[in-house]
């Protein structure tokens, strides 16, 4: 039995045309969006179609171990299985794992998921319902089982990971479960044909009980943050929660800011850019339900640590969900998505100027030159009916997981020159769910099934984890390792 967060029905909202500051503010829309995402998925689950032995032995199914080719913009896994036949751009198959074959015994659905690379080895960790799962993607692009990390309280498919040096950092929705670290180093000696089950009491630290949308780390300075932890009526406010990862043995969080409540998910990196009175510092991009947010995160002492720099709103915000910056080393623009102006969750709530209402996803581009005052300069419009979800930037290229669309890659080097999206253009795809394909637009703007998350790694290598299914291992043919957009080697790119 699935053990919730919340309960499925719906929560009461106003009677108006857009959702209320206060809506936001109380976590009525955001507990509607996830009781909204509860009831589809258990809809699903009743008639079967996340049961993972209709997908276990995918190569037991196949006469041989070869890479499966994109040609003719299909991927054929398994040959007359319309349901295992993929729609494709430039992206070639390597692998496929169920959840249930990578250990999960609950449910089975996937969420978060993240890379960590040692020397040449090349490890993911899979976020599902009952924990985290850990394979290793071979130099052929396969992926090879190598145990788990059970949920540390009750199971629930919210779970996101990152991964901070060799430590594995886990945010859970679940209650009670705190944030597991855990030494990435201990799946070096573990025999594939022995896989482990991870202590969650010998085999990592945590921090103190609670729950938490997802976690956020800064490379550089070393540090990690929680974002999102509930209940939103505490001191902190679901806003940036800091944790102090000098001993990873003993975790602690010196502050956190609460200033503009509830971060749903962030990026924090050190600035470098064109606005030189925040130059070197430390800075957090917030994605905060109805507004990109900017801190100075340089001070992460004190219930009121940090400070805001700058709150934007933009036409068609609905539920600011996530995004990137272009360029990490020099900071003029990023993109973002909205997980509601598709109109998934109420279109008569949606904001009514929303450039997706009508199911084709929208990438917002935001221009940065001045961190004060930020201007959304333009969008992408995506070609299929979808609901965008979390989108990573390396190289110039933007990595998104479009739920039911798949995976999508977008060339946006472009934008430091043309940041009106226009010359915006997508070079690859995966779509991972066959079944709405022939529908009108492409697809569904519903969040039921597909990608949530996806990590690329340096060899090129994308793994692909969805909700129903399990993860994809998949690779852009166009390159031999991780791909670059087509202005990414130009100098133009590096200084506007």
């Amino acid at each position: 039995m699935k053990f919730t967060t919340i309960a499925i029905a719906m929560l009461p909202l106003a009677n108006a045309a857009m959702y209320t500051k206060e809506e936001y503010d109380s976590g009525v829309v955001m507990d509607n969006m996830m009781a909204a995402k509860e009831a589809a998925w258990a809809k699903h689950k009743a008639a079967g179609e996340y049961d993972s032995k209709r997908w276990n032995g995918f190569q037991k199914k196949r006469k041989d171990n070869d890479v499966i080719k994109c040609i003719n913009g299909k991927a054929e896994a398994v040959k007359g299985d319309a349901s295992q036949t993929y729609k494709c751009k430039n992206i070639d198959m390597y692998d496929f794992k169920t959840h249930e074959e990578l250990g999960s015994n609950i449910d089975a659905e996937g969420s978060g998921s993240w890379g960590w690379t040692h020397k040449s080895r090349e490890f993911i960790a899979i976020g599902q319902t009952d924990g985290t799962a850990f394979a290793e993607v071979t130099k052929q692009g396969k992926l090879v089982y190598l145990g788990r990390l059970p949920q540390q309280s009750v199971p629930v498919i919210w779970r996101e990971i990152k991964t901070l040096g060799d430590y594995l950092i886990v945010g859970s929705e679940a209650v009670d479960h705190g944030v597991q670290i855990f030494d990435m180093k201990k799946l070096l000696k573990v025999d594939p044909k022995k896989p482990k089950v991870f202590s969650t009491t010998t085999d990592l630290t945590d921090l103190p009980i609670g729950r938490s949308h997802n976690v956020v780390v800064n490379e550089e300075k070393g540090y990690a943050v929680a974002v999102g932890a509930a209940p939103r009526n505490s001191s902190c406010a679901g806003g940036l929660i800091f944790i102090n990862m000098n001993n990873p043995a003993k975790p602690y969080s010196p502050g956190c800011a609460p200033q503009d409540g509830y971060v749903h998910d962030a990026q924090c990196i050190v600035y470098r850019g064109p606005h030189k009175k925040y130059y070197g510092r430390d800075i957090c991009y917030g994605y905060n339900e109805d507004t990109l947010t900017i801190y100075d995160v340089t001070n992460k002492n004190g219930p009121n640590a940090a400070s805001i720099i700058s709150r934007t709103p933009y036409k068609g915000a609905s539920y600011t969900h996530q995004g990137w910056i272009i360029n990490p080393n020099w900071q003029t623009h990023l993109v973002l998505d909205d997980e509601l102006d598709e109109g998934e969750l109420d279109p008569n709530r949606t904001a009514p100027d929303s450039p997706a209402i009508d199911g084709f996803p929208v990438t917002y581009i935001f221009d940065i030159i001045n961190l004060e005052k930020p201007v959304n300069t333009g969008y992408y419009k995506s070609s299929v009916r979808s609901v965008d979800h979390n989108q990573f930037i390396y190289n110039g290229l933007d990595y998104q997981s479009n739920y039911q669309a798949g995976l999508r890659i977008l060339d946006v080097s472009t934008i430091p020159k043309d940041p009106s999206g226009k010359s915006v253009k997508e070079i690859a795809y995966f779509d991972v769910y066959p079944e709405d394909d022939n529908l009108e637009g492409g697809g569904q703007a519903v969040w039921d099934s597909g990608t949530w998350s996806h990590y690329t790694f340096p060899s090129g290598f994308i793994v692909v984890n969805t909700i129903d299914r399990g993860p994809f291992v998949v690779k852009m043919n166009k390159f031999h390792k991780r791909g670059f957009g087509s202005e990414f080697r130009k100098r133009e790119f590096w200084q506007i």
